[in-house]
């Protein structure tokens, strides 16, 4: 629909918001899919650019795009139904939801316990921790960065174990923990600093879902206390009893 069929008293730009919303909702934009450039869906509305990026700028505050630096603009999958479960794996869940899971370590370091940590742990205030900074993705979309930490007298060589297995499960069953469960989750909202809305491609007003949970074996023993902070508009949590 060009400028001049579409109903008067409504902004340029918000037309041009509505027309690419069509286009998603019928399946011309499939997710995932890169959208053409400014420049073309200028032409396509007969807008000027200006218009184009507010009515893009409008689709990705509603989650319906997302704008990566130097690639384009593409069209956001539907919201990630995330369990939280006794047994939340992050790879199972985004598996099931028909999606590629994927995780890159972004940085580890030793640091000593805090008394917070410490007592979580079950270790001395001032241990040392194995810190384990990651971030998942869903297909091609980051979905969390979490921060673990870790006893490293219990877990040498976390960082670089790791790095290879990208992935808190196959870390744990290095050292012959096959089977965990979910201790504790605690859920608040925040919005993205700086760092996390870098990694996670949101914009720095951008809230997030902090889950802060602790990974116990067995026995009830603490392994993993974890912060992560989930993209809210991507994913769905579904609180299972």
């Amino acid at each position: 629909m060009s400028m001049q069929d579409a109903p008067s008293g409504v902004a340029l730009w918000r037309r041009v918001a509505d027309g690419i919303e069509r286009d998603i909702a019928g399946g011309r934009f499939a997710p995932g899919t890169r959208l053409p450039g400014e420049t073309e869906i200028a032409e396509t509305y007969r807008v000027n650019r200006h218009t184009v990026r507010r009515a893009l700028a409008t689709l990705a505050e509603r989650g319906l795009v997302r704008a990566e630096r130097g690639s384009g603009t593409y069209v956001e999958a539907p919201r990630l139904s995330y369990p939280l479960r006794s047994r939340t794996r992050f790879s199972e869940i985004v598996g099931a939801g028909g999606r590629e899971p994927r995780g890159q370590m972004l940085a580890a370091s030793e640091e000593p316990a805090t008394r917070d940590l410490a007592r979580v742990l079950g270790v001395k205030a001032g241990a040392s921790l194995t810190r384990i900074d990651a971030l998942r993705f869903a297909d091609k979309t980051p979905i969390c960065v979490s921060t673990s930490w870790l006893s490293t007298e219990r877990f040498p060589d976390a960082g670089s174990i790791f790095a290879s297995a990208r992935s808190m499960t196959a870390l744990l069953a290095h050292f012959g923990i096959r089977d965990y469960r979910r201790g504790s989750t605690r859920i608040t909202a925040d919005i993205a600093d700086a760092s996390d809305a870098a990694r996670l491609d949101l914009a720095l007003d951008r809230p997030v879902l902090v889950v802060d949970s602790t990974d116990i074996d067995a026995d009830g023993t603490p392994l993993v206390v974890k912060r992560s902070r989930f993209a809210a508009e991507r994913v769905a949590f579904e609180v299972e009893s």
